[in-house]
């Protein structure tokens, strides 16, 4: 029968044209997913490939190769992002460096600078509690308590220091004026008290440079050397006393021996 003979035949395959449009439609999924090359050769196995007029494969390809151009220029700028950050970490380590390096050499500066104060501190201190003598370069020539009628005491209050005229007279110790003018059978003379407490007395003198209530510190010159007031010739007459006032005297190279003082 017609009927059973077309049923029993075979089954028509699609046409060339189906074909085509199923292909072109596998590559523009396949092309979707950004896989073309490797998946589109076996969809047009059976037939010869659409040229690129035909197909719109071109601008699936161009579409890839904009998407590869916009993938590299992002890559470059965050390459070139990260190469500006780490420039600039760079260059803000650096100068936290030079900072922490500043800052350090200030420091060591403050330190050696204050070390030094402190030590020139000291020194002026040691200075400042040292005594002296009253004339460099010279030797008693009259000891304490010599006796004789030139002193009305019947003794020496003091040592005399050989000394011609004008040679630079020097305060001891440091301490304040109490007494600078003519001072009777001591002729001109100057009279410091010191800051233990004690006195010392300069006689003499042609002349004075300093004034009462003047400050002086050790080996200041307080006048010169001369033989003014009861007096057989230049030299100095020097006292140690307890006291201002005469009276009050004590051995004066005892008292410059336990001031360090050398006679």
């Amino acid at each position: 029968m017609a009927f059973g003979s077309r049923a029993a035949g075979k089954h028509r395959g699609s046409s060339r044209m189906s074909r085509k449009t199923a292909g072109y439609a596998g590559v523009a999924a396949l092309a979707a997913t950004g896989v073309v090359g490797s998946l589109a050769g076996p969809a047009f196995a059976a037939d010869k490939a659409p040229s690129m007029e035909d197909t719109g494969l071109n601008t699936i390809v161009v579409a890839d190769d904009l998407a590869d151009e916009i993938q590299a220029q992002a890559d470059s700028q965050q390459r070139a992002a990260e190469a500006a950050a780490a420039k600039a970490q760079a260059e803000a380590d650096a100068k936290q460096r030079a900072a922490e390096a500043k800052a350090k050499a200030e420091a060591r500066a403050k330190a050696e600078r204050e070390a030094a104060e402190r030590a020139a501190r000291e020194e002026e201190r040691k200075r400042l509690n040292t005594f002296v003598s009253p004339l460099e370069d010279t030797y008693v020539s009259t000891q304490y308590h010599a006796g004789g009628g030139m002193w009305s005491s019947g003794s020496h209050t003091g040592i005399d220091f050989h000394a011609s005229s004008g040679t630079e007279v020097h305060s001891v110790g440091l301490g304040t004026v109490v007494e600078a003018g003519w001072g009777g059978a001591y002729g001109n003379n100057v009279v410091i008290k010191h800051a233990d407490g004690t006195y010392t007395q300069y006689g003499h003198m042609s002349s004075l440079s300093v004034s009462v209530g003047q400050q002086v510190t050790p080996g200041q010159k307080i006048g010169l050397s001369g033989s003014t007031g009861n007096s057989s010739g230049p030299h100095l007459h020097f006292e140690a006393r307890t006291g201002a006032d005469y009276g009050s005297d004590i051995d004066p190279i005892a008292y410059l021996r336990q001031h360090g003082v050398t006679v």
